[in-house]
């Protein structure tokens, strides 16, 4: 089984929660869990950090539990920028979680067959465990579809491709500037340009939208399934990076299948990939607070 990295900080309550489900996925007691705790920010998240490295030592139910724990705070980008890094020091591919991720017992199934079918399909950035509510695929017959955003929340990814990402700041300076380069960026997204001018002017310091911005330069594709396994449970004014609700709240998976069909031929809905865009639009988040 492709081994999971789990990141996790000072939120007990829904690291919990991550946890329990990842349990109780039909694949776990077969998969090895890399389990990352960053360190305090300052006195104030001390004890927060403690008790949650408590409970990580109580883990079971896994082929093996390791628990790396950091003393200073590198903060999400750097710890999973290195975290990963480090465990493919070991293996050529990883399911990445962050702790306020709940998953449906099907989702190492659907992880691990879509990153063993498309490992040597190069076209291929990476597997995403989460999807979006669109409308195109009520009607969609495979289990699984293409779209050109490498999501956060719940992904797999090769060494061979991770290699070569560039993250180094000054690869990016040029974007500002590159009037081209912005227009096409919205494939993805059409938050996705802000994203990265915000990384640039430390609004932000995102690992994601640089992921993704190799993904537009190269013109891959992320994976997707067509009825999502991963749920994000982590926004609150408690959350470090969401502190709003969370307008992609949706129903997981609770078919129960466990084998999914995938296809050689790599055929892109366009549809599907403009109703994608279309989420992170700016109407669509005034809709959204508007039926919130």
């Amino acid at each position: 089984m492709i081994p999971i990295c789990l990141f996790t900080y000072n939120r007990l309550r829904e690291t919990k929660q991550t946890i329990i489900a990842l349990q109780n996925n039909f694949l776990a007691k077969e998969s090895n869990l890399f389990v990352f705790s960053d360190g305090s920010k300052s006195n104030h998240d001390k004890i927060s950090v403690a008790n949650v490295r408590e409970y990580l030592k109580t883990i079971q139910g896994f082929k093996s539990v390791t628990i790396i724990e950091t003393l200073e705070n590198k903060g999400l980008a750097t710890s999973i920028i290195d975290g990963v890094s480090q465990v493919f020091q070991n293996h050529d591919c990883v399911i990445v979680l962050e702790d306020d991720l709940v998953t449906s017992p099907n989702f190492l199934n659907f992880m691990n067959q879509a990153l063993n079918y498309y490992k040597y399909n190069e076209k291929i950035l990476s597997v995403s465990g989460w999807s979006l509510p669109l409308k195109s695929l009520c009607n969609l017959k495979s289990d699984y579809y293409y779209h050109h955003r490498m999501s956060s929340w719940g992904w797999g990814i090769w060494k061979d491709r991770w290699s070569k990402i560039n993250w180094d700041k000054k690869y990016f300076s040029s974007f500002k500037w590159n009037l081209k380069a912005q227009l096409g960026f919205q494939k993805g997204g059409y938050d996705m340009p802000k994203m990265l001018k915000d990384y640039l002017k430390k609004r932000n310091n995102s690992w994601a939208i640089r992921a993704c911005y190799h993904q537009f330069e190269h013109d891959l594709l992320t994976v997707a399934p067509k009825l999502s396994k991963v749920n994000n449970i982590g926004f609150g004014v408690d959350a470090t990076h969401t502190k709003n609700y969370n307008r992609f709240d949706q129903p997981l998976d609770n078919s129960l299948q466990i084998s999914f069909d995938f296809r050689n031929e790599i055929n892109v809905n366009k549809k599907i990939v403009r109703e994608y865009r279309n989420k992170f639009s700016l109407l669509a988040k005034i809709k959204s607070r508007i039926k919130f």
